[in-house]
């Protein structure tokens, strides 16, 4: 139980973590604060050496050399297993032949906080960890909306340069993302195929229906180009109505002429846009890096685009690879195809 002395209260309440032990070493009362620490194990009479582990200095072990040290600064710790670690002086008690303990968490206090779910009524009001531990909070506070804010830029940085990359209309990379996925490729070395692809007769939809069915029948177009490619193959809108795709590896000429073919067929299936028939169709290119010595990203461009050309003279709506242009071009004539684009 604990024992009355003189200022007992005021003792309490200005080291709220003080042990007075009498000479014996047996705990005869302790401030509010430690008694909140031991709830689960109350010290008093208690030996204080048996609940104090004194870790500097060391030769400090027994209720003699604890006073020996009067004004020393003290390293405590719990026996108990606890990692609570305190600083504490001591003094002779003039009421008996013990001594008074005062403890403090040191630079340990924001832990011991959070570990025992102090408040600032567990200090005394004099005391500069109050302040400290205003600090403490105000600065995490500051750390979090610091954090949450770097959140936010970095959304908004990862959006921006995903809008800068992206056709806003379909959703598909742009030219400049092309750019940059065709020198990353190259770069490394990396066989694919490029396949050019230009609508057919897609002027005269919007010509005829407006730009609202234009906008409908390039969406529609991305979603084909989406689910006739694999995860990791590139699809772009580079213009108008070109879209340029890069499959990864360089796909076999059979294999390459029926991913082709499922295209086209897939873009020939009329669309309805508000009741109105959306007919288009689509004339493409292609040419492999292993053509090449050295690949090189705007003459595979300009290849693509010529076996393209060649697709729109042989009739539109069809495949050409850039290899077998030669093997058309006798039999094949110029084609204006401005105006059916």
């Amino acid at each position: 139980m604990t024992l009355s002395f003189p200022h007992a209260t005021a003792m309490d309440h200005l080291m709220p973590m003080h042990v007075v032990f009498g000479p014996t070493g047996h705990i005869q009362h302790c401030g509010p604060t430690l008694q909140k620490l031991t709830a689960d194990a109350p010290i008093l009479g208690a030996r204080l050496m048996e609940v104090f582990e004194v870790c500097r200095p060391r030769n400090v072990t027994s209720i003699a050399d604890l006073l020996g040290a009067t004004g020393m600064k003290l390293h405590l710790r719990f026996r108990d297993g606890k990692n609570t670690e305190f600083k504490a002086v001591v003094a002779p008690n003039a009421q008996s032949e013990g001594g008074i303990l005062n403890l403090s968490f040191g630079i340990g206090v924001v832990e011991a906080v959070a570990d025992y779910e102090l408040t600032s009524a567990d200090f005394a009001p004099n005391d500069l960890v109050i302040e400290m531990l205003y600090l403490v909070e105000a600065k995490s506070a500051a750390m979090e909306e610091s954090r949450k804010l770097n959140q936010r830029l970095q959304s908004a940085r990862v959006i921006a340069e995903k809008e800068a990359q992206s056709d806003g209309l379909t959703g598909l990379l742009n030219r400049r993302a092309l750019d940059q996925v065709l020198d990353r490729f190259l770069d490394l070395d990396l066989p694919f195929t490029m396949m050019h692809l230009d609508l057919d007769f897609f002027k005269a939809v919007n010509d005829t229906l407006g730009h609202a069915a234009g906008d409908f029948v390039l969406g529609q177009v991305a979603t084909i180009l989406n689910e006739e490619t694999r995860s990791d193959d590139i699809v772009a809108r580079t213009g108008g109505d070109e879209f340029v795709l890069l499959l990864r590896k360089c796909t076999p000429d059979d294999k390459l002429a029926e991913i082709a073919k499922r295209i086209i067929q897939r873009l020939e299936v009329p669309l309805d846009f508000n009741g109105a028939v959306c007919n288009i169709s689509g004339s493409i290119g292609t040419i492999k890096t292993d053509f090449y010595a050295v690949p090189v990203a705007e003459q595979m461009l300009a290849d693509a685009d010529a076996a393209l050309y060649m697709s729109k003279r042989r009739g539109r709506g069809c495949h050409t690879a850039f290899q077998d242009i030669k093997k058309y071009e006798a039999d094949t004539p110029e084609l204006d195809v401005s105006a059916s684009r």
